[in-house]
């Protein structure tokens, strides 16, 4: 199985829903980075299980308070250089909910693919297929911005459409969205996602959504131009995530019905006013092209599928070929959307600390590389 993300600063995951805990290990990341567990637990606490102002009514029952233990590569609050690992023990598991499920291949889940592959698997609330294995990636990401703040890089992200209701949102109110519900991009939609919700789980089903993420302040030249492509690599991230069925990168899909001119980029003469730098009046291409960054901020949409947990009765099949009604039982949220957003923020950071760091070697080898066009990779 492959659980290790990144070439040269990599993340490598462990754990199962409802095994001992989960945990990784960061390999490449420079040592000096100031780093400690509070840093980290900021990040995990918006993504952890449980009914939370920030879940707005989409919350899981489940408890975890999702506590991150340091166990190596930081020594008087810095990183040493050396693999960074950590640990966050399950603390709130009811397994015995999940009995009835070991031979049903629920409808959505993973169940039949991982028994196709492995012919072994774990049916505790998914396992390795869980979204619990969503706090490594969060955690891993943590240390990932943590770098590419030093380089001035910030990535944001927030929920822009639950069930087919889209906000509406100014830029100005988007660097508060992750202190809403749901981070969503706008206050003003908050009465109308949770009166949906309020709806859904009354029904026993569940809810899909948009999510976007934003990275600003990401230098031209980040990226390889053929088979390592930002956007490709970007998109590999975010689908990695179980509950992400597609995205988009800039434009995305409603490129296909622009025009040429309407969806090319027009750049602005540069001059001293502008620190000769790249200048765009607009941003169809999200922020990369040929694979490479443009200096403008890359923009990202994933879209996120419905849990497939429902209270409804369905139609299941178990291992044997039998066909059974019935509905799953444990706790589950009814929409991934608050959760997953901090999770998607922590892909693209691993991403972009990944590619900035693989720039810093070959710009130390490239005779060719312009002074002051790249990022200050100075002890990277």
């Amino acid at each position: 199985m492959s659980s290790t993300f990144g070439r040269v600063f990599t993340l490598t995951t462990y754990g199962e829903s409802h095994g001992p805990g989960i945990g990784g290990v960061v390999d490449g990341c420079p040592a000096g980075l100031p780093l400690d567990e509070a840093l980290i637990q900021r990040e995990l606490d918006r993504r952890r299980p449980g009914a939370r102002p920030e879940t707005g009514n989409m919350g899981s029952a489940r408890r975890e308070s999702d506590t991150v233990h340091l166990l190596s590569g930081v020594f008087g609050g810095i990183t040493t250089g050396t693999p960074i690992a950590f640990s966050i023990a399950n603390e709130d598991k009811r397994s015995a909910d999940y009995g009835p499920l070991a031979d049903l291949w629920r409808p959505g889940h993973a169940d039949m693919t991982y028994d196709a592959k492995y012919g072994v698997r774990d049916y505790r609330g998914g396992g390795r297929s869980s979204g619990r294995e969503t706090a490594a990636r969060v955690a891993g990401g943590a240390i990932a911005q943590a770098l590419l703040a030093l380089h001035g890089i910030r990535i944001r992200a927030f929920a822009t459409e639950v069930g087919g209701l889209a906000a509406e949102w100014t830029e100005s109110e988007l660097d508060d969205a992750e202190t809403r519900p749901y981070s969503a991009a706008s206050a003003s939609v908050i009465p109308s996602w949770d009166e949906l919700a309020a709806v859904t789980r009354a029904r026993g089903d569940t809810l899909g959504g948009v999510v976007t993420v934003e990275a600003l302040g990401v230098p031209a030249g980040l990226g390889e131009p053929v088979f390592h492509k930002l956007d490709a690599v970007l998109a590999q991230a975010l689908m990695s995530v179980g509950a992400v069925k597609g995205v988009e990168v800039g434009e995305g899909f409603g490129a296909a019905r622009l025009l040429g001119s309407q969806n090319n980029d027009r750049m602005r003469p540069a001059s001293a006013d502008n620190g000769f730098k790249p200048q765009w009046e607009s941003n169809h291409a999200g922020g990369i092209l040929g694979g490479i960054s443009t200096g403008a901020p890359i923009v990202l949409r994933a879209a996120v599928k419905p849990i497939p947990s429902v209270a409804l009765p369905q139609r299941m099949v178990t291992r044997r070929g039998e066909s059974l009604d019935m509905s799953i039982g444990g706790r589950h949220d009814i929409c991934a959307i608050p959760r997953v957003v901090p999770v998607l923020k922590a892909m693209t950071a691993l991403v972009l600390a990944d590619m900035l760091l693989w720039q810093c070697r070959m710009d130390a080898v490239n005779l060719h590389a312009w002074e002051g066009r790249r990022p200050s990779c100075e002890g990277h």
